[in-house]
């Protein structure tokens, strides 16, 4: 035999081998190692359960300690913002302020995004149509119930510009008809009706507004004083992603009204951003992102339809009943996953964990903290108004002598902040949005990191 000789174990007639010693002490080993194994296994299943993310109970529980303090005493109040903050997995290593183009969603969101998706890949034509499909009207629900309307007033959608698409779109127009919107719109919008001025001969007017104006009576003004008697659609701004500038919503819907005309509401950034039902709009269609300010999946958001506006108002892609006064008609996409439809639901209760009023209280108090320590140096422009009812956690500057595309790439090279930058006629900014889960800390590194450029300018 060759290498080292093994010891057997001693036979003895009628009984089990009995091992040696040095095999009983390996048993003892292999025993103690298996019964570690089932303890680790057993502790790492409950804990699994136990250490399951919890940011809602914790939200709700902090909300609970506050003790029925107002949304403004808790603005600033770090304690309470630390268990909001918690609840999102973001890279503190960088600064993300740029929370109006898409908001990261919290843990919450994208563990029940992943489990309807695990779900469908089992038996995807039968667990999709059949299963979550489905499910689908209790979100449709949650949404309605949000905004303060009927379900059957709200089709969800992949964001704001196939919601509003479908309205500018949808819509009967003839040859030199006129939509009226302002020049501070979003481009995509703007760009469809370019189109269908290309295609049918409408005309599209757009008109300027003063960054900030005085009040918004000022900017009611202005959409009065454009209406022409071809007006048939105006396409106005909740807030516009340029400043957050807040419109007078319900006012512009009153003109339409008394003008015969139709007024389409581009939410893009209002919903989950600061508090209102649809009460306070009063409008007929509405279309917004819910991967912005709600913190839902990337991909969601919704159109609110008046429901004896739906029949009259066509499908972008085409249903059987076109002409029906279903909701869902706008919806006909074809196949298209569930799984970030359904975790809306997380999204909303997330949300309103928190509390709209709490929210927009916070976001008010993040966003005067950078615009009121910068606004006051020399050679800052600040092209938002810090009024409540005009604005909200958007705000847009500029520094003298600096581009807003020179900003970006200096405060990512150099401190890892994400911002964006706004060119628009008279603005060569930047926008600052911050979230719920941005510490004061990174909104006072941003703060400093500006102040080097504007006391010293761009390093060369």
């Amino acid at each position: 035999m060759c290498g080292r000789s093994q010891r057997p174990a001693v036979l003895l007639r009628g009984k089990s081998p009995v091992p040696d010693a040095s095999f009983r002490r390996m048993h003892g080993v292999m025993r103690s190692t298996r019964r570690s194994f089932i303890k680790t296994a057993t502790a790492g299943a409950i804990g699994y359960a136990v250490l399951r993310d919890d940011a809602i109970d914790r939200v709700r529980a902090a909300v609970t300690n506050a003790d029925g303090a107002s949304p403004a005493s808790l603005a600033g109040d770090e304690n309470f913002w630390f268990q909001v903050q918690q609840a999102y997995d973001v890279d503190r290593s960088l600064t993300n302020l740029n929370n109006g183009g898409v908001s990261p969603a919290p843990r919450v969101v994208l563990d029940a995004m992943r489990r309807h998706v695990q779900f469908t890949n089992q038996l995807p034509s039968r667990h999709l149509w059949t299963v979550l499909d489905p499910q689908v009207e209790t979100v449709r629900g949650r949404l309605a119930n949000a905004f303060g309307c009927d379900a059957e007033e709200l089709a969800i959608t992949r964001n704001t510009s196939e919601a509003l698409e479908i309205c500018l779109y949808g819509m009967d127009l003839k040859r030199g008809d006129e939509v009226l919107s302002t020049s501070y719109d979003y481009p995509r919008m703007l760009n469809t009706l370019r189109q269908r001025a290309l295609r049918e001969g409408i005309v599209l007017k757009t008109f300027p507004i003063p960054t900030p104006p005085d009040d918004p009576k000022q900017l009611l003004r202005l959409f009065e004083q454009n209406i022409t008697p071809k007006t048939k659609i105006i396409l106005v701004s909740h807030i516009t992603y340029i400043n957050g500038q807040i419109f007078p919503v319900k006012s512009v819907v009153e003109l339409g009204r008394r003008h015969g005309i139709e007024v389409i509401v581009d939410g893009a950034h209002a919903f989950g951003h600061f508090a209102f039902k649809h009460a306070d709009l009063d409008c007929d269609y509405y279309g917004t992102s819910l991967h912005k300010w709600t913190s839902a999946p990337i991909g969601t958001g919704f159109l609110y339809v008046r429901k004896s506006k739906i029949a009259g108002l066509w499908p972008l892609m085409a249903g059987p009943k076109p002409n029906s006064d279903d909701i869902r008609k706008f919806e006909e996409i074809g196949t298209h996953p569930t799984a970030p439809r359904l975790a809306i639901a997380e999204a909303i209760t997330f949300y309103e964990s928190i509390g709209p009023d709490r929210k927009e209280a916070r976001l008010r108090f993040l966003r005067d903290r950078w615009a009121k320590r910068l606004m006051r140096q020399k050679g800052v422009k600040l092209y938002t108004s810090l009024d409540p009812a005009q604005s909200c956690g958007i705000a847009t500057m500029s520094v003298e002598g600096v581009t807003g595309g020179q900003l970006v790439e200096h405060l990512f090279k150099n401190h890892r902040i994400v911002v964006t930058a706004i060119k628009h006629e008279h603005i060569d900014g930047i926008r600052v949005t911050p979230n719920t889960y941005t510490t004061l800390r990174e909104i006072d590194r941003f703060c400093e990191a500006m102040q080097r450029v504007i006391q010293d300018g761009l390093p060369t």
